[in-house]
């Protein structure tokens, strides 16, 4: 079930946790050019890539603390912190994919559960109803896979901290995986039960 927040929405756009959320998307093609740079000539900028994600993680947990904190809870920031989310696991996934440091079978794992939610948040407003809050388990998936994205880039050499760093972080993306496809089938299953009860309340 999804987690309600209590709190009272404001309809502010700038606020600091909004501001936070901006400059997460705005680091989502600088984040794909750095990481993809190699593949075109360039020098090797996974560092840099590695920073930004970095970067990006520390932003993603203070939007959420400070709009709590601050009674900054926003219209546009439910819409901003997940679009955030989705675009660096989206644009993480075309890097790595096309480096070759990710299969394509998980790559397509992970797309196939997020066109199953675009298809849900289809339903729910052909029906009237918004898009869910992002639940506990939806924010641990994403936090799994923002582990192991940045732990698998570094995996791609032949030291030992390479090796480390693929044991790592595959333990990462098995679980974020997992997570990931459980949120979605929850989400799922909540769709159905609203739209079952307006069906019902008819």
């Amino acid at each position: 079930m999804e987690v309600q927040e209590t709190r009272v929405q404001t309809d502010r756009v700038l606020t600091i946790p909004n501001i936070l959320s901006m400059a997460r998307l705005i680091g989502v093609p600088l984040f794909l050019w750095l990481i993809l740079r190699p593949e075109f000539g360039g020098p090797n900028s996974d560092g840099w890539a590695l920073l930004v994600l970095a970067l990006s993680g520390v932003s993603d947990y203070l939007d959420g603390k400070l709009a709590r904190r601050w009674n900054q809870i926003s219209s546009l920031g439910r819409i901003l912190d997940p679009a955030a989310d989705r675009l660096y696991i989206l644009s993480t996934l075309v890097g790595l994919t096309w480096r070759d440091i990710l299969p394509l079978w998980l790559t397509a794992v992970l797309l196939a559960r997020e066109l199953m939610l675009l298809v849900m948040v289809g339903i729910l407003r052909r029906h009237g109803y918004p898009p869910p809050q992002v639940n506990f388990l939806g924010k641990a998936a994403t936090f799994n896979l923002m582990y192991a994205f940045p732990l698998l880039l570094l995996s791609d050499g032949d030291t030992w901290l390479a090796s480390l760093a693929e044991v790592f972080g595959w333990a990462f993306a098995g679980w974020g995986t997992s997570l990931y496809w459980w949120a979605g089938i929850l989400y799922v299953v909540q769709v159905r039960r609203l739209v079952k009860a307006e069906a019902t309340a008819e």
